[in-house]
This record gives C-alpha cells, sequence and structure tokens, in this order.
C-alpha cells in the first residue's frame, strides 16, 4: 500500500464504487487535494460527484481502491472509526437541508460541536455568529418547521462551519437557494474556507460555481475527463423550460479524453 504525498491532505487511487442495481458509479477515479485547497468537483447529474465524496468522506467504502486523510488509511477503517473521524475531523453539507425537528436553529448549528465535548455557550457562540454571517441569526430560535427551505440549509451551511473542519464537503450546497441568494451563500462559505484554512471540495453542475475554485476536476459516467462544459445556471434552466423537459439541465458537452 502506497502512502500519499506529503502535501495531499486528502489522497484517492482507483476508486470503484456500484451502484445497487449494478450500475458504476466510479470507475477507477483518482485524485489529491491539497490541504487549504478550494477543489470544485464538477460534472452533469449521475456523474459520480456525490459517490466520490461519499468515498472521500469516509461516509461509504470503496469497492476498489484507497483513500488517505494525511496518513490514514480511509478505506481500511472500520464503521465507527470512520464515524469518529467525521465527527471530528469533517464537515458535510447536503444539497437538501436535514435538521433535527426538535431542536432550534442555533441548537442544530451547535450540535455538531456539543458531540465533540465543546460546552453549550462556546458551542451556542459558534454557532450565532455563523448564522449572522449567513443572514439567518435573526431565526436562531425558530425550530426548523417555521423556517423557509432556503433559511434551514443556511442552518444547515453555519453548521458545518461551526466546528471549522479540517475538510468540508459540500454536495450542491447552494442547491435550495434563489439565485440571488447563491453568490452571498458561496461568497461566504469560500471566504470562510481560505480565512480558516479549511480543505473544501464542491460538488457542482454550475460552471460560475465551479469557477469559484482554485482548480476543477471534471466527472462523467463516473470517470475522470479533461473537460465537461457545464452552461451556467440561468441558461440551463432557460433551455431546459424552452425544451420542456425535466432533468435537461445534467446535459453536458464533454472531452472524453482522460
Amino acid at each position: 500500500m502506497e502512502a500519499p504525498p506529503d502535501n495531499d491532505v486528502l489522497w484517492a487511487r482507483a476508486l470503484h464504487f456500484q451502484h445497487q442495481d449494478g450500475s458504476p458509479a466510479l470507475q477507477g477515479v483518482s485524485l489529491g487535494v491539497r490541504e487549504g485547497e478550494l477543489l470544485a468537483v464538477s460534472g452533469p447529474r449521475g456523474s459520480g460527484k456525490t459517490t466520490l465524496l461519499r468515498c472521500l468522506s469516509g461516509l461509504v467504502r470503496p469497492q476498489g481502491g484507497e483513500v488517505w486523510f494525511n496518513s490514514i488509511p480511509v478505506h481500511t477503517m472500520g464503521p465507527l472509526s470512520r464515524e469518529r473521524l467525521r465527527r471530528d475531523r469533517f464537515g458535510w453539507i447536503d444539497p437538501a437541508p436535514v435538521l433535527v425537528p426538535e431542536l432550534n436553529a442555533w441548537e442544530n448549528a451547535a450540535l455538531p460541536l456539543m458531540l465533540r465535548g465543546t460546552g453549550r455557550r462556546r458551542a451556542k457562540a459558534a454557532a450565532l455568529e455563523w448564522l449572522d454571517r449567513l443572514d439567518v441569526g435573526g431565526r436562531a430560535r425558530s425550530r426548523p418547521h417555521e423556517l423557509r427551505q432556503a433559511e434551514r440549509q443556511r442552518v444547515c451551511i453555519a453548521r458545518a462551519l461551526a466546528v471549522a473542519p479540517a475538510v468540508l464537503f459540500a454536495d450542491e450546497p447552494t442547491a435550495p437557494l434563489h439565485r440571488a441568494d447563491r453568490a452571498q451563500v458561496l461568497r461566504t462559505l469560500t471566504t470562510a474556507a481560505r480565512s480558516h484554512g479549511i480543505t473544501l471540495l464542491l460538488a457542482t453542475h454550475d460552471a460560475q460555481t465551479a469557477a469559484l475554485a482554485d482548480r476543477s476536476v471534471a466527472l462523467l459516467d463516473g470517470r475522470r475527463v479533461r473537460t465537461v462544459h457545464l452552461p451556467p445556471l440561468a441558461e440551463t434552466a432557460v433551455a431546459a423550460g424552452a425544451a420542456g423537459a425535466p432533468g435537461t439541465e445534467g446535459r453536458a458537452a464533454c472531452s472524453l479524453s482522460a
């Protein structure tokens, strides 16, 4: 087993993963991510972006290949060890907001910190700081059912940032937001990553979002390709509406040479 390069905080080699129906999600993907880097994983829907992030973060074990975090072989770790790694070192943002319904907004944002053992007062202060930065500080005492979907997503982003993770995995993090809100939230997310030294992996099918990263890797049908030409989100929506067919936003022109 070959250890990763010293300057890569995350390193993966020849990752393979199949869905339960047997269809391939990853077919030999390899990449390295430097510490503090903002890396966009781009590609149309169904290209393997989410599966790649799930394998790199330890949410699932790849069925083939290796994943390393620093000098830790994530691919050989058991479920409990991977859970501790995710709790202590990683952050995750889903494309749809998932919150604990019994907790209010600041309690949801502070929950991972308290699970790490941080005192309630310090955890609350950190949660409120990020809720304010994301313009939902005024809803800190509201329960999830009292919040709009865009507000719930901002709470999820605050929750991921409050723990100051070593690596933050963001899977289409602004998908539920209106276009007017996306730029501000993405600016907060990328600025926070750079100022706090957080390595950010950002999965997106939007070219404008991918352009915010330091570097981009493209996936198509579970393989790395050189380019995937993604239209801006506004153009995509117009094209989909004109075609009258759902899911048109996932189509892209690509270069298959890897």
